[in-house]
């Protein structure tokens, strides 16, 4: 087992208000790349439950998950599940998890409903090096409480017109939740996704992030792959679907690229 880059454990939401960018593609991903040499748990938020299914596990098979956590005061440790990858455990999304952003609204201390289940379950989070959050692609209450759990952001974007305006909110949002709720919220990173060279509008979006965000963009970029797009159907990663594709490629590479600024951010001791 490689060093940690960090003693304690680092729980880090991808979030991104719009649907398909490739947030959960990213996080599943980089989880898999990292769970070569660290422990990592994934927490699926999203309703949708693709998380879940890009790490192999049916619909019929999740039993309780995210929505025992938020909403029913379920224990971490009777939640947490193994993957078919070493090194690589899930807190899946339940099929309840859709009723949730109602459910959370008349319930005491809402927003912050991950961050004391996770709290109470210390003992179980203390055998994971990185918790990633997957959230659903909107900023309701759900994502609310993953901003409010965790230490920082990674925003998965994808290339295309739209993309400015949509990252303008999630800073804003971000903003909002570390000067009212989590103090420690940081913006973690920028991950271009769904790059295509041969575009030129592709390009110049990239570039415009690049001009604004500077050093929070990753250098490695996440190319449009077709490979990418076939692996959750198999209920697998790319990186074990196709671990020569570039998409499985350009993971590795955001891993190396991950732990870079992990162990930048943590001055030596």
């Amino acid at each position: 087992m490689a060093p940690t880059p960090d003693r304690d454990t680092r729980i880090l939401a991808f979030a991104n208000q719009k649907g398909g960018v490739g947030k959960t593609t990213t996080a599943i991903n980089l989880a898999t790349a990292l769970a070569a040499d660290y422990r990592v748990l994934l927490i699926d938020l999203d309703p949708q439950g693709n998380a879940s299914t890009g790490l192999g596990i049916a619909r019929q098979d999740r039993a309780a998950g995210s929505y025992a956590l938020l909403v029913e005061d379920g224990k971490l440790a009777d939640l947490v599940r193994p993957t078919a990858i070493p090194n690589l455990s899930i807190l899946p999304a339940d099929p309840d998890l859709a009723g949730a952003e109602v459910e959370l609204v008349g319930l005491e201390d809402r927003e912050r409903r991950l961050a004391a289940g996770l709290k109470a379950g210390a003992e179980v989070l203390s055998g994971f090096d990185f918790v990633f959050l997957d959230c659903p692609p909107s900023l309701g209450l759900i994502t609310l409480n993953a901003l409010v759990a965790a230490q920082g952001v990674i925003v998965p974007l994808q290339t295309e017109f739209f993309a400015l305006e949509g990252i303008s909110q999630i800073t804003r949002t971000i903003d909002r939740v570390r000067r009212a709720l989590n103090p420690r919220l940081a913006l973690d990173g920028i991950v271009l996704t769904m790059v295509d060279r041969r575009n030129n509008l592709s390009e110049l979006v990239a570039n415009d992030v690049r001009g604004f965000f500077k050093d929070k963009v990753y250098e490695t970029v996440i190319p449009r792959n077709v490979r990418v797009s076939e692996a959750p159907s198999h209920g697998l990663p790319v990186l074990l679907y196709d671990f020569r594709s570039p998409g499985a490629q350009a993971h590795i590479k955001l891993a190396a690229e991950f732990l870079k600024r992990e162990r930048a951010r943590v001055p030596a001791r």
